[in-house]
């Protein structure tokens, strides 16, 4: 390899040849006419490029450049040049050392960026790639790759400004040629590599469904290495990419990928390219759930995933028996994130029950290989984040695991959550009691319920003796001297347990030999190792202070502050609770949730308890420092904000209440507008039935008139020049009678008027009541017109009386004149008269019949218009009841509202007392002042409503 050194130094006869060579190439290169010559002269140079691969990039680079620019439509001379330039960029030599494989890159390094330097050869490498021929879509494509790992971000930047040039890159997906899809693939891994933008394109290129696709023809997770780079290729889409994440879910995605997690019975003997496939495919299943993306959207895909089977399909990986120790703890890991912080995933995990018999629940079967110390470090750190991520934000869950320490849930018969986290708390295994009680810790996290009921409970130490409750059973364990990661994780069990929990820091100090354990250890100088455990205790102690409620009298606030200034010194107090924060291993578990540690012995924090330390930190040096006269100052002040928040509180309650009595009121008259509604329907209806009866009334009418022209035209046609005696009597009796009937009638009408009056006389004040008076006046209107139409009915009746008076005249005159049988008297004519005045009586008894009909009807009105009346009143009445009420919940919160802004000076007053004291006050009085700015709001548009 002495050519690397050839232009700094000497070289061989050989190599001497070899550039001499090497330059009579690139000459005939430059200089031939002929296409075959220069096609020979770089397949020359391609098969020395390996060897002499200085010599011909330092030479050869721009004249292969150039004919990848003239000699465009010769596909082979193309395939030559890429190969050739290719070989300079890239070294494929594997057994080299590693001094000159350095060397080699730093070489391919130096000609990446000659050929960089103008980016329109990358131009010409995308246009390539729109060529089908192999030898020349091939070259291309590898040496585009190898661009990319030399100078990934410049040749990214160059693509993305190119017109399709992602698009060109996306379409050797669809190669039917499997070698060119496959390189293609791998263009495409370095290509996506920590840029957003080009990965957004690519996917939005269809990237995902070609990927998937390719996955399932390779036979998924029993593929090659084919399914191996399609996996590589969607972790680089996925990784922290939120926008191409929920592309992935919307796209229905995450359902496709189920089926790769379906095992069967016999898991014996996977080959290691499935193991690879696998451990791919559940780090994809994490990527979308991990807990550094939005809470949202991996709420999103954890919902998605229990709906289509997925987290089922992993739970029963999980259950199987012969899945490889890697992938297992991967499993646990990625049902960790899919559970975490999801109720409905929590409480399915929950329900799962190993198949042993008889069944255990997998919770219990994870926890019983967490605290075995033969099992493998890794898996032990997996189901402690898995137990972690089941607890987070579940409640439920927390009360479920401390029920089952509780003595009144023991069942003697079967193994529990809880029982196995006493055993590893208490065993000999240093780790498996820092898991245990770093487990038990978040089984009370934010939970004060679950941290009093753990107090109650009692552990039998030994045989004769009396039981002992865990919390002193721990500090037991604590004050003998064990490992450093024991004492580590018991502290961080106590520091969560009695914080924000007065009742567990009495308990706590309750026991006399606590304090000044905790106060000779933060005393003494003690070696590095040490120092953590005395800024735990530090931290202990100062809890006890900060949320001490003062109901022992031997260890109130101000008796433990002298206590810390006269053994400890309140500034060497400060110092040891510096020395958690400044430990090394400290903010690494502050990254992430995921416990990772490379051994054992690095693992001391939890990442839930750096948060609590970070939190607290401030506070208890703030607390430490403050004097008697500045506590009970602050807790005046604390005790008036509260009775004065208690009283805001009462005033919101009273004006919650006044809105949802105005809300009810509002209700009720929004149904009594309703019922006014169906009220003017009714009397539309009934409108209309008057109508009808109008126009029935109309037609009667008619009809009537029809009848009395013909009878008196007949009338006045018959010449009657003599009756006979007993024809003529009849005749008198049936006027008579007609007589008679037509009084009745008169005096019907008469009635008639004087009831339409009276009604007239009586629908005009209701009217001016009533809330609808147009309607009620139109009723008015129409009974009117009734009366005028009975008005007509009865002159048609009178005219027809006064026709009969002169029939009735004229038989008299008959009568009157000499009787003589020879007279002439036509029979025929007498009988026709009798018809005509039998059809007038029967058309009188119809008309009569109609009378009676409209006087029902007329009544039926009336009847209507008397409830229409009264309903109206009620309404209104009911109405000026309400706008009345309304009008004094209007004052009483005008009132309410100016007690409140008396309040609120109150309130400012006294925080700026505080703030000028020193302390840190929360704007929480904005908050209440926005709510009431637009409680105020509302009632304005309430009143702008009504």
């Amino acid at each position: 390899m002495n050519f690397v050194k050839w232009p700094f130094g000497q070289g061989t006869g050989t190599q001497h040849s070899g550039v001499e060579t090497i330059q009579k190439l690139c000459d005939r290169v430059a200089s031939a006419t002929l296409l075959e010559d220069r096609r020979d002269a770089v397949r020359a140079l391609k098969s020395l490029s390996k060897k002499y691969r200085l010599e011909v990039g330092s030479q050869a680079l721009e004249h292969l450049i150039r004919i990848l620019q003239t000699d465009s439509a010769d596909s082979e001379i193309l395939g030559y040049a890429l190969d050739t330039i290719y070989n300079i960029i890239c070294s494929d030599e594997e057994e080299e050392q590693e001094d000159m494989q350095k060397q080699e890159d730093d070489v391919g390094a130096q000609f990446t960026e000659k050929f960089l330097q103008d980016p329109e050869n990358i131009t010409l490498l995308l246009t390539m790639l729109e060529e089908f021929d192999f030898h020349v879509r091939w070259p291309a494509v590898k040496l585009l790759t190898a661009l990319l790992k030399n100078q990934c971000a410049q040749v990214q930047g160059i693509i993305l400004v190119s017109p399709m040039g992602v698009s060109r890159l996306m379409d050797l997906l669809a190669d039917s040629r499997e070698v060119i899809r496959n390189d293609g693939l791998l263009l495409l891994q370095q290509l996506t590599k920590s840029n957003a933008a080009i990965q957004k394109i690519v996917a939005f290129e269809n990237a995902f469904e070609r990927l998937l696709d390719i996955i399932t023809e390779e036979g998924s997770s029993d593929g090659g290495i084919v399914v191996e780079d399609c996996l590589l290729l969607l972790l680089n889409l996925l990784k922290n990419n939120s926008s191409n994440q929920n592309f992935f879910k919307e796209g229905s995605y995450i359902q496709r990928m189920k089926p790769w997690f379906e095992v069967g019975d016999d898991n014996a003997g996977w080959s290691a390219q499935k193991v690879t496939n696998l451990h791919y495919m559940l780090q994809l299943v994490r990527v979308l759930v991990s807990p550094v993306n939005s809470p949202g959207a991996a709420a999103s895909c954890q919902k998605a995933m229990f709906q289509c089977g997925l987290l089922q399909q992993l739970c029963t990986i999980l259950m199987a028996t012969g899945v490889p120790a890697d992938i297992l703890t991967e499993t646990i890991n990625t049902v960790s994130e899919v559970i975490r912080g999801s109720q409905v995933n929590q409480d399915y995990f929950a329900s799962v029950n190993a198949p042993s018999n008889p069944p255990r629940p997998a919770i219990v079967v994870l926890l019983m290989s967490m605290v075995n110390e033969r099992q493998p470090f890794v898996l032990r750190c997996a189901v402690l984040y898995c137990f972690q991520c089941f607890l987070y934000k579940n409640q439920k869950g927390q009360g479920e695991i401390v029920a089952t320490l509780l003595p009144s849930t023991i069942d003697a018969n079967s193994i529990s959550a809880g029982q196995l986290l006493c055993g590893g708390l208490f065993s000999a295994d240093s780790l498996s009691n820092w898991c245990a009680a770093v487990a038990l810790a978040h089984a009370l996290q934010d939970n004060l319920t679950q941290k009093e009921q753990l107090l109650r409970v009692q552990l039998a130490t030994s045989l004769g003796k009396p039981p002992v409750s865990l919390l002193q059973q721990c500090t037991n364990i604590l004050s003998q001297g064990s490992k450093v990661q024991t004492r580590v994780g018991l502290l961080m069990l106590l520091c969560t347990w009695i914080n924000n929990c007065p009742i567990a820091v009495t308990h706590f100090l309750h026991n006399q030999e606590n304090v000044p354990f905790l106060t000779a250890q933060i005393s003494e100088n003690l070696g590095e190792d040490e120092r953590l455990v005395q800024g735990l205790c530090a931290l202990l102690l100062g809890i006890c202070i900060y949320y001490n409620d003062n109901s022992l009298e031997n260890y109130t606030k101000d008796k433990l502050k002298q206590l810390i200034e006269k053994r400890i010194g309140k500034e060497n107090f400060v110092e040891k609770l510096g020395f958690i924060t400044k430990h090394e291993l400290y903010s690494r578990a502050g990254q992430k949730p995921q416990p990772i540690f490379s051994t054992p012995e690095h693992m001391l924090f939890d990442h839930e308890f750096t948060k609590l330390v970070k939190e607290l930190e401030g506070m208890i040096t703030k607390a430490v420092h403050k004097s008697s006269e500045e506590e009970k100052k602050e807790e005046e002040v604390k005790k008036t904000l509260e009775q004065h928040d208690s009283i805001v509180t009462q005033y919101k309650e009273l004006i919650r209440e006044q809105d949802a009595q105005i809300n009810e009121l509002k209700v009720q008259v929004a149904n009594m507008t309703s019922q006014s509604e169906q009220m003017q329907s009714t009397m539309t209806q009934q409108l209309t039935q008057i109508q009808q009866h109008k126009d029935q009334y109309n037609i009667l009418k008619l009809k009537l008139g029809k009848t009395g022209d013909q009878s008196s035209s007949q009338v006045d046609g018959a010449h009657v020049n003599g009756l006979q005696s007993e024809e003529l009597s009849q005749l008198r009796e049936e006027l008579e009678e007609l007589r008679r009937q037509h009084a009745q009638q008169q005096t019907q009408l008469a009635e008639q008027d004087t009831l339409i009056a009276s009604l007239k006389s009586e629908a005009a004040p209701s009217t001016q009541a009533a809330e609808g008076p147009s309607d009620n006046a139109e009723l008015i209107k129409e009974l009117e017109a009734l009366r005028a139409q009975v008005a007509s009915q009865a002159a048609d009746i009178n005219q027809l009386q006064t026709e009969r008076q002169e029939l009735l005249r004229r038989v008299e005159t008959v009568q009157s004149s000499p009787a003589s049988a020879d007279s002439g008297v036509d029979t025929a004519k007498v009988a026709e008269l009798e018809k005509q005045l039998s059809a007038q009586s029967t058309d009188t008894q119809k008309l009569q019949e109609e009378v009676k009909g409209l006087k029902a009807s007329r009544a039926s009105m009336e009847g209507d218009l008397a409830s229409a009346t009264s309903t109206a009143a009620i309404l209104q009445a009911e109405v000026g009841k309400l706008q009345q009420e309304v009008q004094e919940s209007k004052k009483e919160q005008d009132d309410l509202l100016m007690l409140l802004a008396d309040q609120d000076q109150k309130i400012l007053t006294l925080k700026q007392k505080l703030k000028d004291l020193g302390e840190t006050i929360e704007d929480e009085d904005d908050l209440d002042s926005k709510d009431q700015s637009e409680d105020d709001d509302d009632e304005e548009e309430e009143e702008d409503d009504e």
